[in-house]
């Protein structure tokens, strides 16, 4: 078994004193930052740079999710066969490249929406094994009662980044334009890569791969997600929930800087406002996880979205001051009631995730669920883009409503209600 080699051989708690913890955290805290700039900075190129409809915003959206249908499956059988830390540094660096070549390729003049696309498509491809990596390394740098503390310590860098990276990309994006905003993004990922491969890690040796099959071990992670009792109805629930986010967003796009006429700068703030909401709920996280479990936790996350999202849906739009001001209280009423669930469900999912599956397995649970979430995230982006523009952005935003209300029906109903992460959950069947 891997061990944090500045702890002596056992794994120490999720706190500052432990180095290697520290230092994830400041790579994670450094990513958020960078990622939460370019959510604005993308969005306004797309539609105020390049012109893009609302379709077209829905297959950009969509072209980040992509290659987790493609790579999703692959990834999770490598992360677990190679060692965890070596990936997750060039998986960074690969997402630093790409991004970097869509400002080099905007002052160029070769960038058109078709470009962009495929410099998403080759991001979203190291992102797939990035991330498959992250999610399955945490558990090698602290033990393993402490990863609800470890995973709300981390949402909390991601909100503090969520925070100020929209409120500085809205401000960036009108001084220097989005192309170069996302330039930033870019940066981040070389510090990000930087800061993982000093970590003190004593991973364990690379699996031989001449004995097992690809396809085996692929559906290893596959029946351990869908059979298992609790992280199955877990796993459809964030499905769905992952269709209506990745509509709702592509919607709101539009919605948010055409019909509403919100500035980038006051649309940043709302990411920002959002961002500060996800720190509380993270902050909040592991007592409301410790108090209901973390399955109770999940759900009261899930009955939040739907609220949000009507809040969102109802804002007025029009010319004068008073539907304006109305617009703006109601959206980023949503938008922080959104942030909040988001920050007190997303440690306690990650953490029930890790706690009932084994270290051998971690990586193909991870890749698969996000596989899965992010093809239908793509899904969502494309549908959510087309119904704009066939339905008109309401009648599409009461759509994803409803989708919201899906997941937290299937959470509710199911096993995940009960679960917790601080005892033995039920086997596969």
């Amino acid at each position: 078994m891997s061990n944090n080699g500045e702890g002596a051989g056992d794994r120490r708690p999720a706190s500052f004193g432990n180095r290697a913890f520290a230092r994830y955290f400041s790579a994670i805290a450094v990513g958020a930052f960078g990622t939460a700039l370019t959510s604005v900075a993308l969005p306004v190129l797309v539609v105020a740079v390049l012109g893009a409809n609302a379709f077209e915003v829905g297959i950009v959206n969509a072209a980040q999710f992509v290659p987790y249908a493609v790579l999703g499956l692959f990834a999770g059988v490598f992360v677990d066969r190679w060692q965890r830390q070596r990936m997750l540094v060039w998986a960074s660096v690969g997402r630093a490249v790409s991004l970097a070549l869509i400002p080099a390729m905007w002052v160029a003049g070769l960038l058109p929406i078709w470009m962009l696309v495929v410099l998403l498509l080759l991001f979203g491809a190291f992102s797939v094994f990035g991330f498959a990596a992250t999610q399955s390394l945490l558990p090698q740098i602290v033990e393993r009662r402490a990863l609800r503390a470890a995973n709300a310590r981390l949402d909390q860098a991601e909100a503090v980044g969520q925070t100020a990276g929209p409120a500085l990309g809205g401000a960036l994006v009108g001084w220097i334009g989005a192309p170069l905003a996302i330039a930033v993004d870019a940066v981040t990922y070389v510090i990000d890569a930087v800061l993982i491969s000093g970590l003190r890690l004593t991973e364990r040796e690379p699996r031989a791969v001449t004995r097992r099959s690809v396809r085996r071990e692929m559906a290893e992670g596959l029946r351990w997600v869908y059979r298992h009792p609790v992280l199955a109805p877990l796993a459809w629930s964030t499905h769905v929930w992952f269709i209506a986010n990745a509509a709702a967003l592509t919607i709101f796009t539009v919605f948010a800087l055409r019909t509403l006429g919100f500035s980038p700068l006051l649309y940043g703030l709302l990411f920002a406002g959002a961002g500060l909401a996800n720190l509380l709920g993270a902050t909040l996280a592991p007592r409301v996880g410790a108090r209901l479990g973390s399955g109770s936790t999940i759900t009261v996350g899930r009955a939040l979205y739907p609220v949000a999202w009507m809040l969102v849906t109802s804002a007025p739009a029009g010319g004068s001051a008073r539907p304006a001001a109305i617009a703006a209280v109601l959206v980023f009423a949503g938008m922080i009631l959104q942030g909040f669930a988001g920050g007190l469900e997303n440690a306690n999912e990650m953490s029930l995730r890790q706690a009932v599956t084994p270290d051998g397995l971690l990586g193909r649970v991870n890749a698969t669920m996000r596989s899965a979430n992010r093809t239908l995230g793509a899904v969502g982006a494309i549908a959510g883009g087309s119904a704009a523009t066939l339905l008109g952005e309401r009648s599409s935003l009461l759509i994803a409503v409803g989708l919201f209300a899906v997941a937290f029906a299937i959470a509710i109903g199911s096993r995940v209600r009960a679960a917790r992460d601080d005892e033995d959950s039920a086997a596969p069947t």
